[in-house]
């Protein structure tokens, strides 16, 4: 497609309750900062036109197609354990939808829902999402995509002042567990019903309410199995950051895991590990509860004589959902681990298992590198302590060729990532460029990216992050 391109407005006519329509601030001078050519083409965007001026502005929100309806969303959510009935797009907006996808914007300025915010976005934050979003869809997680980041021309506040940036933002939808919460708290039933109608005619067609929360437990489940599996840390699991359609959203202070830990945590503000990597199974079930809580209105028995017992039926049916989570992702978790280890399907799950245990527990003792342990292993350089383990699972014959097909040798370092966000903070972009050429291919070993494939050097104190808001 060569010039403006049709917006869909399928969210703003079928849920105007859920949102408020909004456009977005015209910023000072536009600069196209990292375009995603491939995800344009998936789009059917043309990458010529959207370096253009015209271009430009229409990623950057301020110019739209006659009929576009962009919407800053309402949800609610549960953050760090506390709920708040009233959050939604602060800095965010949604442009509409695009080749049966969202075209969402982040650092666009004000809206009804920035609660004393300025609704703006930092060159950093928006490039980090850039990077670890597609880091993530090269390892194929699930997770919303990075268009572009264009840089605005403004100077924003943070913790320093620091170049204003915007992030154009693609995903399946931006329904989270939070705008469920929202329509639930508005008393509307109807306005609900919709929102269960939309979600699952979006995400899991055919399915009624009970479906629908069946959908997203499972979807779910898998999608945490694949973070821990790799290595990942979210950061900020609220259930505003938690989707229906079961994609990673929402990258602030995430990052991957070096030496193998489960009370890792690298967000300055979870200053409880509340979000640590050995929590996010449990934090990711709570929110489903969440979500469950919610949908109760919609799911009556209509056998049940009395009210509390229509409730009651509703209660058990969604702790039975509720249930699935832990055996779906055991059993996701258990499969990475065999794939992980080069295991065949006639190994017995037990073997497996205990196999897998006994690695995580050397691994923590040891504080080996997590993501390079598995290469190393696959090629026969495992550290000592690991002798009396690599023997029991070497007489299981791993396919040592299907290793390397499914552990990365490149992840977005954090080291790597601050020091290419530094760079393209202050105007040079080559690092970042490197940086998204190596991680964006992460199970092919390229010569001279030797670096990219080692963990911070010796001395480089704890790493910490930020939000960016």
């Amino acid at each position: 497609m060569s010039g403006m391109p049709m917006l869909g407005t399928r969210f703003a006519d079928e849920l105007p309750e859920m949102g408020v329509s909004w456009r977005a601030a015209e910023p000072p001078k536009p600069e196209l900062l990292v375009l995603n050519e491939p995800l344009a083409a998936e789009l059917g965007l043309d990458p010529e036109w959207l370096r253009s001026d015209d271009g430009v502005r229409f990623l950057a929100g301020v110019n739209l197609p006659d009929g576009a309806e962009p919407v800053a969303q309402g949800y609610a959510g549960h953050q760090f354990g506390g709920y708040s009935p009233r959050l939604g797009d602060g800095r965010a907006l949604l442009l509409g939808e695009i080749g049966g996808r969202d075209l969402h914007l982040k650092g666009s300025g004000r809206t009804p829902f920035s609660r004393g915010g300025d609704g703006l976005a930092a060159v950093g934050p928006m490039l980090r999402e850039y990077v670890i979003s597609e880091a993530m869809h090269a390892l194929g997680i699930p997770t919303t995509r990075s268009l572009a980041v264009i840089r605005t021309g403004k100077t924003i506040v943070r913790e320093n002042l620091a170049p204003g940036a915007i992030l154009v933002r693609v995903a399946a939808s931006h329904l989270r567990v939070g705008s469920f919460q929202f329509a639930r708290a508005s008393g509307d039933a109807e306005l609900l019903r919709r929102l269960a109608d939309h979600a699952a005619s979006r995400h899991y067609p055919g399915v009624d309410p009970l479906g629908l929360l069946r959908g997203v437990v499972e979807a779910q489940a898998e999608l945490i199995a694949q973070w821990m599996l790799t290595g990942f840390i979210h950061g900020v699991m609220n259930t505003d950051n938690m989707t229906i359609s079961g994609e990673t959203i929402d990258y602030g202070p995430c990052a991957f895991m070096d030496a193998f830990d489960p009370a890792t945590v690298f967000s300055s503000i979870d200053e409880g590990g509340r979000y640590a990597y050995g929590n996010q199974p449990a934090i990711a079930q709570w929110n489903l509860a969440r979500l469950a809580e919610s949908l109760l209105p919609l799911l009556s028995d209509a056998d049940a004589a009395t009210a509390d017992a229509d409730q009651e039926r509703a209660i058990e049916k969604a702790t039975a959902e509720l249930a699935r989570f832990r055996s779906r992702y055991v059993a996701a978790t258990l499969d990475g681990f065999r794939a992980k280890l080069g295991l065949t399907a006639a190994i017995d799950d037990v073997t497996v298992t205990a196999l897998t245990e006994d690695l995580l527990a050397l691994l923590k003792d040891s504080e080996a590198d997590y993501t390079s342990f598995f290469r190393k292993l696959a090629a026969g350089s495992a550290p000592e302590a690991f002798g009396d383990w690599e023997r029991r699972w070497r007489a299981l014959e791993p396919d040592i060729a299907s290793m390397n097909r499914v552990n990365p040798v490149y992840i977005p370092r954090n080291h790597l990532v601050e020091e290419a966000l530094t760079a393209a903070t202050d105007g040079d972009l080559a690092p970042l460029h490197e940086l998204l050429e190596t991680v964006t291919a992460p199970f092919t070993e390229k010569p001279g990216r030797e670096r990219f494939a080692s963990p911070a050097p010796p001395g480089s104190g704890v790493y910490r992050t930020f939000c960016g808001t």
